[in-house]
């Protein structure tokens, strides 16, 4: 780190970001950068390092499933997070009479038991910090429409989802009135990736896939939104959707 980035990072909130790759979790570092100490986890830094030295970021190596990582990880931040955010999912298709068990588990604990470690990994922190304007802090899980209406041949995933849905209901009426905002967000459609060509948005239906960059600005509103007007859960879609 250059020391004139030491010098800007001097007393600026600290945002944890679980589950980064090259979309929406990108995004979002590149967005909150310009005002935020990263941390960004994920299972191998390795690709993290073109976005470390465009943000300023600190990289570390985890499984978010894994209860003394996810300790670790909030542990050795220098201050507690303002932000914590979780993307990471594990999606497993096909028939629910031919699905392997083990694959199951893993699925549930890298979507639902993951999002629980750093949901109260990030509470626990955050509650040791001083209020500003009567906040202490964000906490956001990145869900799907899976959270909302199972869909054939995705068992595993819709029950991940609709896990990490409830338990951010439930963090939400424990902790918005201790000054901790939670919300989940159910990003209902494709997002956009470069590295995914095959899914990009289509000449006849222009932006039918979600834009990462705009779902990492509706983030920052929701980090942003005055108390009075809390959201607890957000839906984002693209306008081609069907709902």
């Amino acid at each position: 780190m250059s020391p004139d980035h030491e010098r800007k990072s001097m007393n600026r909130p600290v945002a944890v970001i679980v589950g980064v790759g090259n979309g929406l979790s990108a995004s979002l570092a590149r967005l909150l950068a310009a005002d935020h100490d990263l941390v960004l986890a994920a299972r191998d830094t390795r690709k993290l390092s073109g976005l470390c030295g465009e943000t300023g970021a600190r990289a570390v190596a985890m499984d978010a499933s894994d209860p003394e990582e996810m300790a670790s990880l909030f542990d050795g931040l220098e201050a507690p997070p303002r932000i914590a955010v979780y993307n990471p999912s594990y999606r497993l298709r096909g028939p629910v009479t031919e699905l392997e068990a083990r694959k199951v588990l893993k699925s549930i604990e890298v979507t639902a038991f993951g999002a629980f470690l750093m949901g109260q990994a990030a509470a626990r922190t955050m509650l040791e910090a001083a209020p500003v304007d009567g906040v202490r802090g964000t906490i956001l899980f990145t869900g799907a429409s899976a959270g909302v209406k199972g869909f054939p041949q995705s068992a595993p995933f819709a029950m991940g989802k609709f896990a990490q849905r409830g338990l951010a209901q439930s963090m939400a009426r424990e902790l918005h009135p201790r000054g901790i905002h939670v919300a989940w967000i159910n990003i209902d459609g494709g997002i956009r990736n470069p590295s995914r060509p095959e899914r990009m948005d289509s000449a006849d239906s222009p932006d039918s896939m979600l834009d990462p960059d705009a779902i990492a600005h509706a983030y920052r509103q929701l980090v942003r939104q005055h108390r009075s007007a809390w959201s607890s859960e957000l839906t984002l879609r693209p306008w081609t959707e069907r709902f």
